[in-house]
């Protein structure tokens, strides 16, 4: 037994690391995992045009397509310079966009339902469309039984054919344009053209229709009113007239004359006063004189040349009173009259003041009524001169749009576009297939290849062994003795091979055969590797070391001799519990029932002596063992194995049932030598692209290998 391997001293330097995770995306292995399935690409693209094929010129309805042009006019002529009611459009970016949803409104769409007819046309009202023969409705209605059947209304219809029409018209605006492009979509060219011009024309008759009913609103509502606002001027002349015939004022400028002579008359009675007080003032003086006795001061007081003669002339006193007596009278009159001038202006003033009062009233109510009478003739003849306007232009009235091209009947359907459909169908095939076979590759959780098996577990993959063409298990030792260069042989002399020289310092003598679960081909690997050595003139020893389960009798027809129980036991020798096969050129050991745990039976040290006493017997011994991840024979057998041979199934046993198998020999310090691809599928490696690049079942082994 390999020191190496001991349960207590393992050389954990030999086990080999788990692989590093990369999660960079190899594109060289994503090209290849495609072209491995290139022939199922192939098909389901094929099969994908075939559908878009069938679906183009059998399933889909042709549909034409026709465009008519509308175009708004900023540029209208003007026969006569009036007022419109209505004004143009301004052309900028809204108007634009707000005439395009009138181009797609719901009331237009039912002008030409109505035009056309389209309620009787079984294209646009489903409701005249024969039912399929299989729809959801029927299934449903099988299910849970139909509904009362609804008979729409004619209201009903016509919006249900009113929706449908809308989604076969489509209105868009040149860009940088004021052209607007209608498009109708139906299954008949001469329909399609028919909507659509019949379209372009109910828009301009809309607009004609909007403006002229406007124009006709603006009339009744003109007509109506002028003759109010006529009655209106009518009363306010009259009031004018009869505030005119009861007032004095002639006219602004008398009153304005009144005014001034006011002012004159003022000034007049200012200077009055003025010489008034200067009169009464020498009156006083001249009497304060008199009184005093004193002819010379009266003299100067008066001022009077013959007083003055007198005074000089020593005149008598008579003369002189006489004459004083003169000039108060003179000055008393002159006061009086005067103060009677005062009086008079006085009340010349007041009257004129009071006058000029009422007539500046009147003035102002004169010219309220004249600015009121005014105000009215200038509505009047503003409302009057629009009625004749808006009369005139009822028969003259210009659609703010027109038709800039006709829709043209088209000659070729716009759909289905049949090229462009088989192109698309392929590129979907293509990805589809793509897809699929990524898919697979992703959703694979099982082992097609060495390389995968390597490059997942971190082992060497010592040999690939194809699928034994033999349903019996007792036929397999005949196919590989009656074919000794089938592909199954020399897969097996391969894996004798990469055994051998997995250590060429010390070669194995002691080999386990395991696997990961049941049914992965141990056994038969196990029986192969046993005759191969045979055939070098080795002594081997083969052993059934899986006692639970017994299939040796099932490859031979072995009885009437104890097993490996016995042996170990030591109720018999080695010699007479081995049975040699001479189809197989080896020794047979096999397992018995026993009541004692096969685990503690390896565990013991009677089975590592059984072991010792082999080795000197024999130059190779086989044991095939349990699953690993059944029971814990096989990690017990393989202390005392020089090799260990991990066999794995292909394209069935998942990848985390091979690493929490081969985990197991890693956690118990043993080191698997190698692992075995078994069972493999020349047809299904073919079918899955990868015939051609894997060891003894590549394509061009045909010329080397018997059948």
């Amino acid at each position: 037994m390999n020191s190496d391997f001991m349960a207590d001293g393992a050389d954990r330097s030999q086990i080999r690391p788990p692989p590093l995770e990369n999660d960079e995306i190899d594109l060289l292995e994503l090209f290849r995992t495609i072209w491995r399935g290139k022939i199922w690409i192939a098909l389901i693209t094929a099969a994908a045009v075939f559908v878009g094929g069938y679906y183009a010129y059998r399933v889909a309805v042709p549909t034409y397509t026709a465009h008519a042009s509308v175009v708004l006019d900023s540029r209208q002529a003007e026969f006569v310079d009036l007022g419109s009611v209505m004004s143009g459009l301004s052309g900028d970016q809204a108007t634009i966009n707000t005439e395009i949803e009138v181009l797609k409104s719901r009331g237009l769409i039912e002008k030409l339902v109505r035009r056309m007819d389209l309620t009787s046309d079984p294209e646009f009202n489903t409701a005249l469309q024969p039912e399929p023969v299989v729809s959801v409705s029927k299934v449903r209605d099988l299910i849970f039984g139909a509904p009362e059947k609804h008979v729409p209304s004619d209201q009903e219809s016509l919006d249900a054919t009113i929706s449908t029409v809308l989604k076969a018209v489509t209105v868009s605006n040149v860009r940088n344009s004021y052209v607007f492009t209608i498009t109708a979509v139906t299954t008949n060219p001469t329909k399609s053209s028919k909507i659509a011009n019949a379209l372009a024309d109910l828009y301009i008759l809309d607009q004609l229709d909007v403006k002229f009913e406007a124009t006709q609103r603006a009339t009744s509502w003109l007509s109506e009113r002028v003759p109010a606002l006529q009655q209106d001027l009518e009363v306010a002349e009259a009031a004018v007239k009869e505030l005119s015939s009861h007032t004095k004022l002639v006219s602004p400028e008398a009153l304005e004359a009144l005014n001034r002579q006011i002012k004159d008359t003022r000034d007049r009675l200012a200077n009055l006063k003025r010489a008034l007080t200067e009169q009464q003032a020498r009156l006083r003086a001249l009497t304060s004189g008199q009184a005093a006795q004193d002819r010379e001061g009266m003299a100067a007081i008066a001022n009077d040349t013959v007083l003055n003669e007198i005074v000089i002339s020593q005149g008598t006193d008579v003369a002189f009173d006489a004459r004083v007596t003169q000039i108060l009278q003179r000055a008393q009159l002159e006061v009086d009259r005067t103060t009677a001038q005062v009086r008079s202006l006085t009340q010349s003033i007041v009257q004129l003041e009071d006058n000029y009062q009422i007539q500046s009233k009147d003035l102002l109510q004169l010219q309220q009524l004249q600015r009121e009478a005014e105000a009215s003739r200038l509505i009047y003849e503003y409302f009057l001169g629009r009625l004749k306007e808006t009369s005139v232009q009822e028969g003259i009235q210009q659609a703010d749009s027109r038709v800039l091209s006709k829709a043209a009947v088209p000659g070729i359907a716009s759909a289905p576009r049949k090229p462009r459909i088989l192109a698309l169908s392929a590129i979907l095939g293509l990805m589809l297939g793509a897809g699929l076979m990524l898919l697979r590759e992703m959703l694979h959780n099982g082992f097609r290849t060495a390389e995968d098996l390597e490059r997942i577990t971190g082992y060497t993959v010592l040999g690939q062994i194809p699928r034994v063409p033999m349903r019996k298990r007792e036929s397999v030792i005949r196919y590989l003795a009656d074919k000794p260069t089938s592909a199954a042989a020399e897969a097996v002399r391969n894996l004798r091979t990469s055994v051998l020289l997995a250590n060429l310092d010390s070669p194995p003598q002691v080999i386990m055969v395991t696997s990961s679960i049941p049914g992965e081909g141990k056994t038969t690997t196990s029986i192969a590797l046993a005759q191969n050595f045979a055939g070098l003139g080795k002594k081997v020893l083969l052993i059934e070391g899986d006692i639970r389960r017994r299939v040796f009798n099932e490859y031979f027809n072995l009885h009437g001799k104890n097993g490996l129980i016995s042996v170990v036991s030591g109720e018999t020798s080695i010699e007479d519990a081995v049975h040699h096969v001479d189809m197989l050129g080896a020794d047979v050991m096999i397992g018995e029932k026993s009541t004692i745990n096969a685990a503690d039976l390896f565990s013991s040290r009677r089975f590592h002596k059984f072991v010792e006493e082999v080795r000197k017997k024999y130059d190779i011994v086989i044991i095939d063992t349990a699953p690993v991840l059944v029971v814990p024979d096989s990690r017990i057998i393989a202390q005392v194995a020089d090799a260990v041979v991990y066999g794995v199934k292909w394209d069935s046993t998942s990848r985390n049932q091979v690493q929490d198998g081969l985990r197991q020999f890693e956690t118990g310090g043993i080191r698997v030598s190698g692992i075995a691809l078994g069972q493999i599928d020349p047809k299904g490696m073919k079918r899955y692209g990868y015939g051609g690049r894997n060891g003894a079942y590549a394509a061009y082994g045909s010329d080397y290998y018997d059948v």
